[in-house]
């Protein structure tokens, strides 16, 4: 099994800001079928339920013989607190709402790391609007989640 690490990544915002995760946990879970890995900002300035996070799973389903993985960030966005009520008193902010994208793959297990480097891929591309050939990722945790079926890196 890979071994978990911080994932640090950039934002898309007009000035970019650097966001680190770190791992919080690594599970086992549905009768040891299912790996499920969990990362999160910690910034000492908002709660913990407030903080960038990011989810990876992997399973097998022992039937079919397919492979799934999952991949997905999640960004909360916090209300915003208008003032004092009558008494004096300010409520703390809590989340509104999370916006949350992600990856998800389902592989058969006679499949190749090629092929299924292949489709991510495919999909990377047409995410990232790119309509020239670029070299396929093959390092870092979604290919080695995607392609190598490794659930932490």
């Amino acid at each position: 099994m890979g071994q978990i690490s911080n994932i640090a990544v950039y934002d898309g915002a007009a000035v970019p800001v650097l966001h680190t995760l770190v791992p919080i946990s690594v599970e086992k879970t549905g009768r040891g079928n299912r790996i499920e890995a969990v990362w999160r900002e910690q910034l000492s300035t908002l709660p913990t339920y407030a903080q960038v996070s990011a989810k990876m799973s992997l399973s097998k389903n022992p039937k079919s013989g397919i492979w799934h993985v999952d991949f997905s960030v999640g960004v909360p966005v916090m209300e915003s607190v208008a003032g004092a009520n009558a008494a004096g008193y300010t409520a703390a902010p809590k989340v509104a709402y999370v916006d949350t994208s992600g990856f998800y793959g389902h592989y058969h297990e006679r499949g190749s790391i090629a092929g299924r480097r292949l489709s991510k891929q495919l999909l990377l591309n047409v995410l990232n609007n790119t309509s020239a050939s670029v070299t396929p990722i093959s390092a870092g945790i979604i290919d080695e989640l995607a392609a190598q079926l490794i659930c932490v890196s």
